[in-house]
């Protein structure tokens, strides 16, 4: 189960090829510096918890169990704290009790957290009133105040976003076994919304069909210690280079690669080129890999990634997260799927319905609307029955706020409303009614299958 200290040379075999969306570090030397003290920490996770991943990725590969992988679309340093880590534990403790009692279908539960600190962007630099500055990429490289200062990338932020990682992996862990994520607490999840919120109410109505399923079972002398904790594992964008290198070490146990920032890691749409240093640096290490999967996607791109990152086509090694949008979802996929399962690959297929229904209001706000969500889902679900494969499951931006960035859902928001509570440095999230409300309508889908 331990990870030697050691740094290894094909973890850096990368460093020959171009590398897409990475910061133009203004000091080469402060950066070398920072790399050789990350490349002396502990490792954030280790390779065993890894290949325990790859192993239930597996099971969703086969069509035994459904995955369930959101969080902030970009962490901030600020919000490290016990309060803002609980909330979005709780809201994904919630959605994968819904999924799973709902849909009748174990629930792989993987956070964007611990790591999702750095953002690719459309473009390098920003001008507001004529003022030209570097786009913010992210806590771990720069600052979100529109300042010369902040704007500057500086690679002691690598170091803050390890130890901000390391801190909210204590605590999540400590969540996670230590009585919090007891399934008897499912009332206790609830009490600060329950009454309030449609969703909140429909979800309460359930935590008590689960109480008397527990009574029931517990009557009859069963009381798994699986009822007790929760596996939880967690997962960021592979953006900045130098960080995941320098947090890639040589499992003692098998003398493979692995990258120890996170349990999986992935490669976004913008960073995917099968000849570039993103695609290289995955294909060394041995973390079960993701890759997000735009509408320009051919099925030619998506057998190539597969011979790069899956050789072994490996159950649970490689998930491909489809980001198309609503409009696009039905007509893009089917291809896609039917290709990839014609070649004897056995990938995860799940859907991101974030990123591809972005659009700007009226009042300049970055939103999403839910219905728009909610019909990339019902498209992804409706081509995988049509095709008699698996919808593996749903990657989402959420927060475990009440934050007002996404409109519609049960509770709606308005586009008016989105200036009351608009908290994210990037992109719109839904807030946790939204997600439970989605949590809901996708065990529905599932049944359906």
């Amino acid at each position: 189960m331990t990870v030697n200290a050691e740094t290894h040379a094909g973890g850096h075999t990368w460093r020959s090829l171009p590398a897409a969306q990475q910061p133009d570090w203004p000091d080469s030397e402060a950066l070398r510096d920072v790399i050789a003290e990350l490349e002396s920490y502990p490792p954030l996770v280790f390779a065993g918890e890894c290949d325990q991943l790859r192993a239930r990725l597996g099971a969703v590969a086969r069509g035994e169990a459904f995955l369930l992988q959101g969080g902030d679309c970009a962490e901030a340093f600020d919000a490290v704290g016990a309060d803002q880590i609980r909330n979005k534990l709780k809201t994904l403790l919630q959605m994968g009790a819904v999924l799973t009692y709902a849909g009748s279908v174990p629930v792989v539960k993987v956070g964007r957290i611990a790591g999702q600190y750095s953002k690719p962007r459309s473009k390098p630099t920003e001008t507001r009133d004529g003022v030209t500055l570097p786009t913010y990429r992210g806590d771990s490289v720069n600052g979100f105040e529109f300042t010369p200062e902040a704007r500057i990338p500086d690679p002691e932020r690598l170091k803050r976003m390890y130890h901000a990682s390391a801190a909210t992996l204590n605590l999540v862990r400590a969540f996670t076994t230590g009585g919090y994520a007891d399934l008897r607490q499912v009332h206790a999840w609830n009490q600060d919304f329950v009454k309030s919120s449609p969703s909140g109410q429909r979800y309460e109505a359930l935590a008590r069909e689960i109480d008397r399923a527990l009574n029931f079972m517990n009557a009859c002398g069963v009381d798994p210690e699986e009822f007790k904790t929760v596996e939880f594992f967690s997962s960021h964008e592979a953006l900045i280079l130098d960080y995941e290198s320098a947090l890639t070490r040589t499992d003692s146990r098998t003398g493979r690669l692995y990258d120890v920032s996170a349990h999986m890691v992935w490669i976004g749409e913008r960073t995917r080129q099968l000849d570039g240093a993103h695609i290289e640096f995955a294909s060394r290490i041995r973390n079960p890999i993701g890759v997000k999967l735009g509408p320009t996607t051919t099925p030619e791109d998506a057998l190539a990634l597969i011979d790069r990152l899956d050789p072994d086509r490996e159950p649970g090694r490689l998930t491909f997260i489809t980001r198309m949008g609503a409009d696009k979802i039905r007509d893009r996929l089917p291809e896609l799927v039917e290709k990839v399962t014609a070649s004897g690959a056995r990938v995860v297929w799940i859907c991101d319905p974030m990123h591809g229904n972005t659009f700007e209001a009226a009042s300049g706000h970055k939103t999403r609307r839910f219905d728009d969500v909610l019909d990339e889902v019902k498209g992804f679900f409706e081509v995988h029955k049509s095709l008699g494969t698996h919808p593996g499951g749903i990657h989402v931006e959420l927060t475990g706020d009440d934050v007002t960035e996404c409109v519609g859902g049960g509770d709606e928001i308005f586009v008016d409303d989105l200036h009351q509570r608009y908290e994210t440095a990037c992109d719109p999230r839904l807030n946790r009614s939204q997600s439970l409300d989605l949590a809901f309508l996708v065990a529905e889908m599932y049944r359906d299958q």
